[in-house]
């Protein structure tokens, strides 16, 4: 009797792919992409993409830095003002319609009305609330510094030769008067909350989907040589604003993050996905890649991702750390700066990768609950 799973490989048995396997050995990536080890990785996305921005730079590849820290700071201040830590001062871009935003403001497409929060004496950028360690002094200076750190994401998207893209949250929250999503409410790192101004939102996997393809477009569009390499953060929920479990509103999110990654996979042939949160979540693993908060990735699964990502992408061309040095991008031209002297033309050796700590917005929310006598675990 003929029977239509009888002849295939050994990845499509469950009891060959993940039940014989040590956990350490299992591998889901079926087929990867070599990455040329001259070319710029560019990451963004949640507080996972920083374990994986950390592990390229000890690798064979190079990390893109578009905005590095000015000629003169001090390796102990850049690591203090996030430079370094991500390709682009951006912070942490939990959901697809921030990477659409973030690419429509770099491009002079969409320019949000609430952008400059009040906190403390001063103010922060409202899309990057914790990129700076202090609050800045005026309106004008945060305006100033925004604009600044646009030409450089804009550069980063028109020159980068890979963008590795990690899916976080489905839920956010909005501004009423133009549709603009933060990466954190407001009154958590600054700025009033009001219900007047503000609302939640937790997209949908049609939104997801619409979003994702829409960011992919574009960023082809003025990089058709770039390659987008999406994963999904296995991190779950610090925190639901949906009025049901925090474990049900993580499985709902990464779900539909898993799908919408999936299409646009099968889609765009220049897309490409990296299963790290089938390793981190996977039931051989028996919860060892979670710390004991259950929620945070050890460093022993990270290292399981970094091996999977260096066999399938960089075979053959890792080189010790020391000799790893991010690439800093190139002054671009007066027409893409549009008159903003590029962060890079003056640029500071970046910091050391061990330097360069983990910046998590979504924590922030746990944080200043703590700060207002609540108690994180009952």
């Amino acid at each position: 009797m003929t029977n239509p799973y009888r002849d295939l490989p050994d990845h499509c048995y469950w009891s060959r792919a993940v039940t014989a396997p040590q956990p350490g050995q299992i591998d889901p990536v079926v087929a990867g992409v070599t990455i040329n080890a001259a070319a710029k990785i560019a990451t963004m996305g949640s507080c996972f993409a920083q374990h994986l921005a950390r592990h390229v730079r000890k690798s064979g590849l190079n990390y893109y830095i578009a905005e590095p820290a000015p000629e003169g700071l001090s390796a102990d201040e850049a690591v203090r003002r996030n430079y370094g830590t991500f390709s682009a001062r951006y912070g942490n871009v939990y959901t697809v319609r921030q990477a659409v935003q973030l690419f429509y403001r770099a491009f002079g497409i969409f320019a949000p009305q609430d952008d400059v929060w009040p906190k403390g004496s001063g103010f922060v950028d409202a899309f990057r609330p914790q990129i700076e360690p202090a609050e800045i002094a005026t309106i004008d200076a945060v305006r100033k510094s925004a604009r600044a750190h646009l030409a450089c994401v804009r550069e980063m998207f028109m020159t980068a030769d890979w963008l590795v893209f990690t899916l976080g949250l489905t839920e956010g929250w909005a501004s009423r008067i133009d549709g603009a999503v933060y990466p954190v409410a407001p009154g958590v790192s600054g700025g009033i909350f009001d219900p007047a101004k503000y609302e939640f939102i937790n997209f949908g996997v049609d939104q997801v989907r619409a979003d994702l393809e829409e960011f992919i477009t574009r960023v082809h569009q003025v990089n058709p040589s770039c390659q987008i390499l999406l994963t999904v953060s296995p991190v779950p929920l610090v925190a639901t604003y949906e009025q049901r479990h925090v474990w049900v509103s993580t499985t709902y999110s990464k779900a539909v993050l898993r799908v919408a990654a999936d299409e646009a996979a099968r889609h765009f042939g220049f897309v490409h996905y990296f299963p790290s949160y089938e390793v981190i979540t996977s039931p051989a693993a028996g919860g060892a890649y979670y710390q004991d908060d259950l929620r945070q990735v050890t460093d022993l699964g990270v290292g399981h991702v970094m091996k999977l990502f260096a066999k399938h992408y960089f075979p053959d061309r890792m080189k010790p750390a020391a000799e790893q040095q991010p690439t800093a991008a190139a002054p671009p031209p007066a027409s893409r700066a549009a008159g903003v002297e590029s962060a890079a033309a003056k640029a500071a050796p970046p910091p050391p990768p061990e330097a360069v700590p983990i910046v998590c917005d979504e924590e922030a929310i746990e944080q200043a609950l703590v700060a207002s006598g609540f108690r994180a675990v009952a």
